[in-house]
């Protein structure tokens, strides 16, 4: 990416961003953010207040999910439709980031960005805080075991490559930083190749610096492992 395609993308998530700092209330929820500036960048940072409970159907965005974004997404946030992302439990601030993205056509998906575009800002506010809600979902049990040895390299690539330092040791990311553990494969293979290639903005320059290191035959065993990923106790990873 160019200094000066970057400073674009710069700019814009800074605005998706400033969508976080004052937020209207979500099923009666009300969450504020802060956005400071360290350095030559921003940096964003997201507090959210106590959550008391939580009724999807009570809230104008849960139904508004349901009709817009359920079909390719799943009712809970996770659907098994290849190059379909898994979205329950994503932090709100990383959803905000990527719906304004698409919706300023700084990242490309022609089913997205058709969605994107008729938002609002406080649409973006409202669909990033109601799919933070959403709990993880496991995926379905594997028909085979994850081979070992593909395992034991992906780690190391995770290792290596600071995936863990970003996303956690827990893979389940926070703030503007996404989970990945259990997250589809074939949506990690084509993300990996998109910020290795550059097709694909990152947000920071981390990503594209950490993905750009490691060798393209590498990218197919790091998002294998990253999709088989499970915590100490054998459950998915996430918030």
């Amino acid at each position: 990416m160019t200094r000066w395609a970057a400073g674009l993308l710069s700019a814009a998530v800074a605005a998706a961003l400033a969508l976080m700092v004052v937020s209207p209330r979500v099923g009666g929820q009300q969450k504020a953010t802060a956005v400071t500036a360290a350095g030559s960048g921003t940096e964003a940072t997201a507090t959210a207040a106590a959550v008391t409970s939580y009724a999807p159907a009570a809230t104008p965005y849960a139904r508004r999910f349901a009709a817009l974004c359920a079909a390719c997404h799943g009712a809970n946030g996770r659907t098994e439709t290849p190059l379909t992302p898994v979205l329950a439990g994503q932090p709100a601030l990383y959803v905000i980031t990527q719906l304004f993205l698409f919706r300023e056509g700084r990242r490309s998906n022609e089913a997205m960005t058709a969605v994107a575009k008729t938002l609002t800002d406080d649409d973006l506010r409202g669909f990033s805080e109601l799919i933070e809600t959403l709990p993880p979902v496991s995926p379905p049990l594997p028909t085979t075991p994850p081979d070992p040895i593909r395992m034991a390299r992906g780690q190391a690539l995770a290792e290596q490559h600071k995936c863990v330092f970003c996303h956690g040791a827990g893979l389940a990311g926070g703030q503007q930083v996404p989970s990945i553990g259990g997250q589809h494969e074939d949506y990690l293979q084509a993300s990996l190749r998109g910020f290795h290639s550059g097709a694909r903005p990152a947000y920071t320059q981390a990503m594209t610096a950490a993905v750009s290191q490691i060798p393209p035959e590498d990218l197919d065993t790091l998002a294998y492992y990253v999709a088989r990923f499970r915590d100490s106790a054998g459950a998915l990873t996430g918030k």
